[in-house]
C-alpha cells in the first residue's frame, strides 16, 4: 500500500516527492472533495497525509471521510509553514479525552 499526500501548497508536495509519496495539490473545497474520492476508491492507497489546513478550514468534510473510510488512514500534517496546533495540544486532548485535568 502507498501513501497519498493532499496538500494545500507546492512545497509540501514536493517536499513529500523527494521521498517517494505521491500526491495533489488542492485549494478549493470542490477540488478536495474530488482528491478525497480518489483516495477513497484507489485500492493501492493506505495512508492519506492532509495538510492541517483542510482539517482547519473544512473539518465537517474531513471527518466525514476520516469516520466513514477504514482504509485509507486519513493523517494530518503541518506544512512548510509549522503546525497550527496550540503548544498543549496534547495535554489538552488529552483532557478532553478523559474528562481530567492534568
Amino acid at each position: 500500500m502507498k501513501m497519498y499526500l493532499i496538500s494545500d501548497n507546492v512545497d509540501t508536495l514536493t517536499g513529500m516527492r523527494l521521498v517517494g509519496v505521491e500526491g495533489v495539490v488542492v485549494h478549493e473545497k470542490n477540488e478536495l472533495t474530488d482528491a478525497l474520492n480518489f483516495v477513497v476508491n484507489s485500492k493501492d492507497i493506505g495512508i492519506v497525509l492532509l495538510t492541517e489546513k483542510f482539517s482547519k478550514d473544512y473539518p465537517e468534510l474531513v471527518n466525514k471521510y476520516k469516520m466513514e473510510s477504514h482504509i485509507p488512514l486519513f493523517i494530518d500534517i503541518p506544512d512548510r509553514h509549522g503546525t497550527g496546533r496550540s503548544e498543549n495540544f496534547i495535554t489538552d486532548y488529552v483532557n478532553e479525552a478523559i474528562g481530567l485535568k492534568l
